[in-house]
C-alpha cells in the first residue's frame, strides 16, 4: 500500500464512521499527510491526523484516534494499528499488502509517479534568459539545470508547460557589447564598462570574416551596428548550443526588441491608464505601484519620452497572460531581490493575484572549488566561471545533479575533486552506480534464468524488502512535493536515499540463487522488486535530466 492508498482508506473510514453515526458530521480535509516514521517499531507509516481533526470532532485526539483506528483495523492490507501518545496513529501493513506495489511499478514504467494535479494547466516557466553580451555563468548554469528540472517535474504533474527564454537585445548592455567587439577588432582595450576575455575576440574575428567587407572602415555608427547585429547574433548561437548541450532546450526565445517594434509596450501602458494605475508628474509617466504593495511608485516612461526599464516588464507579463498562460513563474539571480516587489504590483495592477498568477524565484550565488579551494579563473571569459567550463571539468550529468540537488534558497559550493571520483562520497556517481548495479543485477538473473514469470507479494517479507518497498511507495509524493514547492532538490535527495535502501537490499538479498540451489519463488519475486526500482531511479534521474546508464 502507498501513503496515497493509506490517506484514502483513512478518509474512507472516516466518512462511513460519519455516516453510521461513529462520528459527528464535520468537514474533512480532501487528503491525509501519512509519513514513514523514523523508527520501524513504530509502524510501517503513520499519520498524525487525530491530532488535526479532534477538536473539529468535538473530542480530544487520542479519543479521535481511538474510534478511527477501530475502523482501520478492517480495512483489508492493515495488518495492526497502534495508537502513540496524545493521538499518532501507527499503521502496520501486511508484506503481501505493501510488495503489491512492486508490479504496479514496472507495468507502469516511466509512467510510474506521474501525476495529475497540475492538469489543465498552462504555465510558463522563464528561467537562465542571460543577456546576449557573453557565455553562461555559473548562475545561469544552475538555472539552466533547476529550471529544466522544474519543468520536467511540471509536466510530470500534468501541466502544459513552455520553456521560456527572454533575450534581452534592447538597451545599454548591448551597445557596451557592441562596443567592446569594435574595440577588440581594432586590437584596442575594452571599453572600461565594456566586456572582456578570449570570447569578445572570437566573436569579433567572426563578424569580420563573415562580413565580406572592411567594417573597421565604415563609418562609426555603421560599425557599431554591424557588430551589435552579428555579434549578438553569434553570441546567441553559441549560448543556444551550450544549452542544447547541457541538455536543455527551450519552447521559446522571446524577443525583448519585438515588443517596442509591435507596439506591445505602449499597449499595456495605456491598458494600466485604463484602469487608473497611471498618473503623470514632471512630465513623466507613473505606475502607482506602491498602491500594490511596491515600496514606491515608478517611472514608466521618462520625461524625454523614453521609455523606463520596467515599461518592459510591463508589456512582457501582459504578453504572457494574452497567450494564455494560467502561471508565469521567473526565475532570476540572487541580485534581482529588489525586483520582486515591482514585479507583483504589475500583477496585481493588471488584476492578477502576486504568488498565483505570477510566482518569483530566486537562486543564489554559486561557487567553483577543488579541495575546498575557490577556483575563479575561466579559458573563455576571464574572471567568469562558465557553463562550458563546468562541463568540460565534471561532466553534464555531474554539472546537472550538483546543481539541482541543492535548496536555491541557498548558496552552492561545487567541489570539483568531489564530481570526478568514482566513490560513494560523489551522489551522481552513487545514485548512477545503483541503477547501473540494478541493471547488472537484472541481467545476471536472466543468465542465470531467474525470470519474471511469477510474482508473490508475500514473498517479499525481509526487512530490507519492505524497507526498499516502502522507499518505492513515497517516489509520487516526492514529485507533487516537488513541484508544489518549486524544490527540484528534493528529488534528488530523495534516489539518494533510495540508492543508498537499495544498496542494502543488496546485500543481504539474493535475486539469484547460490551456485547449485534450486530458483524459488523467491528469487522470481526479488526480480520484480529490483526491476521497480529500477524503474523508479531511471524515473527520478529523468526528471532531473541526468542520464541513467547501464553500466558504470
Amino acid at each position: 500500500m502507498t501513503p496515497e492508498q493509506l490517506s484514502s482508506a483513512i478518509l474512507n473510514a472516516l466518512s462511513q464512521l460519519m455516516a453510521e453515526g461513529g462520528l459527528a458530521k464535520a468537514e474533512i480535509p480532501s487528503s491525509v499527510v501519512v509519513e514513514r516514521p523514523k523508527n520501524r517499531d513504530h509502524g510501517d507509516w503513520a499519520t498524525n491526523v487525530a491530532m488535526q481533526l479532534g477538536k473539529s470532532f468535538g473530542m480530544t485526539p487520542r479519543q479521535f484516534a481511538e474510534i478511527l483506528a477501530s475502523k482501520l483495523e478492517t480495512v483489508e492490507g492493515i495488518s495492526k494499528v497502534e495508537i502513540a501518545g496524545p493521538g499518532f496513529i501507527n499503521l502496520f501493513v501486511s508484506p503481501g499488502a505493501s510488495a503489491s506495489l512492486v508490479k504496479t511499478i514496472v507495468d507502469q514504467g516511466v509512467d510510474f509517479g506521474r501525476g495529475d494535479s497540475l492538469v489543465g494547466v498552462k504555465l510558463n516557466l522563464e528561467f537562465v534568459s542571460a543577456n546576449p553580451t557573453g557565455p553562461i555563468h555559473l548562475g545561469g548554469t544552475r538555472w539552466a539545470a533547476v529550471g529544466d528540472s522544474l519543468a520536467r517535474i511540471f509536466d510530470f504533474c500534468g501541466a502544459d508547460v513552455t520553456r521560456e527564454y527572454y533575450f534581452n537585445d534592447h538597451g545599454g548592455q548591448i551597445d557596451r557589447f557592441a562596443r567592446s567587439l569594435v574595440a577588440a577588432a581594432k586590437n584596442e582595450p575594452a571599453p572600461e564598462d565594456g566586456y572582456s576575455g578570449q570570447y569578445i575576440l572570437d566573436i569579433a574575428n567572426t563578424v569580420m570574416d563573415q562580413s565580406g567587407k572592411d567594417l573597421l572602415s565604415l563609418e562609426p555608427d555603421e560599425t557599431q551596428e554591424a557588430f551589435r547585429s552579428a555579434g549578438v547574433e553569434l553570441m546567441f548561437a553559441q549560448i543556444r548550443k551550450s544549452l542544447h548541450d547541457f541538455g536543455v532546450d527551450f519552447d521559446v526565445f522571446f524577443h525583448e526588441h519585438s515588443m517596442y517594434e509591435s507596439g506591445a509596450v505602449e499597449k499595456s501602458i495605456l491598458r494600466l491608464g485604463e484602469k487608473g494605475h497611471t498618473f503623470v508628474e514632471d512630465g513623466a509617466t507613473w505606475l502607482r505601484s506602491s498602491t500594490f504593495g511596491d515600496d514606491r511608485d515608478r517611472v514608466i516612461v521618462k520625461s524625454d519620452g523614453s521609455n523606463a526599464y520596467i515599461a518592459g516588464d510591463i508589456a512582457y507579463y501582459l504578453d504572457k497572460r494574452e497567450r494564455g498562460f494560467d502561471q508565469c513563474i521567473y526565475m532570476l539571480g540572487a541580485d534581482h531581490h529588489g525586483y520582486v516587489q515591482r514585479m507583483m504590483a504589475i500583477c496585481a495592477a493588471f488584476g492578477d493575484t502576486p504568488g498565483k498568477q505570477m510566482e518569483i524565484l530566486i537562486g543564489q550565488m554559486v561557487n567553483l572549488v577543488r579541495a575546498g579551494q575557490p577556483v575563479k579563473m575561466s579559458k573563455r571569459a576571464g574572471t567568469v566561471i562558465t557553463m562550458e567550463d563546468l562541463v568540460e571539468a565534471v561532466g553534464v550529468d555531474a554539472a546537472r545533479y550538483s546543481l539541482a540537488r541543492s535548496s536555491i534558497n541557498s548558496s552552492l559550493d561545487v567541489d570539483l575533486e568531489v564530481l570526478t571520483k568514482k566513490t560513494n562520497d560523489n551522489p551522481v556517481f552513487y545514485v548512477q552506480y545503483a541503477h547501473a548495479r540494478t541493471r547488472q543485477v537484472s541481467k545476471n538473473a536472466s543468465a542465470q534464468l531467474v525470470e519474471r514469470s511469477e510474482f508473490v507479494p508475500e514473498a517479499l517479507s525481509h526487512l530490507s524488502e519492505q524497507n526498499l518497498i516502502a522507499q518505492l511507495a513515497q517516489f509520487p509524493q516526492v514529485v507533487e512535493t516537488a513541484s508544489e514547492f518549486r524544490e527540484p532538490h528534493r528529488v534528488a535527495r530523495y534516489l539518494e536515499e533510495l540508492a543508498g535502501t537499495y544498496h542494502r537490499f543488496y546485500d543481504h538479498c539474493r535475486v539469484i540463487p547460490l551456485s547449485g540451489d534450486p530458483v524459488e519463488t523467491v528469487h522470481r519475486s526479488r526480480l520484480w522488486l529490483n526491476d521497480a526500482c529500477t524503474q523508479v531511479l531511471a524515473n527520478g534521474l529523468g526528471l532531473l535530466g541526468v542520464s541513467a546508464p547501464e553500466r558504470m
